[in-house]
């Protein structure tokens, strides 16, 4: 269980510090641009973040946490299980259920929106987009912080 949840720490590490520099610095960038570049910059790179190494990040870590709160739950008193239990959880909720149930199907109508369209589509998507792309930010450095604690067997 160490090397897995070793492994679900650097996975909800790297997706987290993507989500990170989307909510800090890359969405600004976009908003500075004029509505259709912005758009179709958007369009671009949600194509593109469909790749092999994102997707074993992206779709490997909850595999992960899955597998972590399952055992946190059969053996319950063991050193950390409860930060475990927290931090998969959170991840499970934050990082992946929040992209999948609110990012994802944003992303799927920008996608099929008219380019032409761009002046009345992104200016609500971004608000959107951000407002669940900061939640989830939250929670998946809580979910670190959660996983790391309870490696540690930090109990309460």
């Amino acid at each position: 269980m160490t090397l897995i949840t070793i492994a679900a720490i650097i996975g909800a590490g790297v997706v987290t510090g993507l989500l990170f520099a989307f909510s800090n610095f890359v969405m600004q960038a976009l908003a500075t641009l004029p509505n259709e570049q912005g758009m179709s910059a958007m369009r671009q790179i949600n194509e593109k973040i469909i790749n092999p190494i994102f997707l074993t990040f992206f779709l490997g870590t909850p595999v992960l946490c899955a597998i972590i709160a399952v055992n946190a739950c059969l053996v319950p008193g063991s050193p950390g299980s409860v930060c475990l239990l927290v931090g998969s959880v959170s991840y499970l909720i934050g990082p992946f259920g929040i992209t999948m149930l609110c990012n994802v199907p944003l992303n799927n109508r920008l996608a099929a929106a008219d380019p032409g369209d761009a002046d009345g589509i992104w200016p609500d998507y971004q608000v959107r987009w951000q407002r669940w792309n900061h939640i989830r930010t939250y929670i998946g450095a809580a979910s670190v912080g959660a996983l790391a604690a309870g490696l540690s067997g930090v109990t309460f």
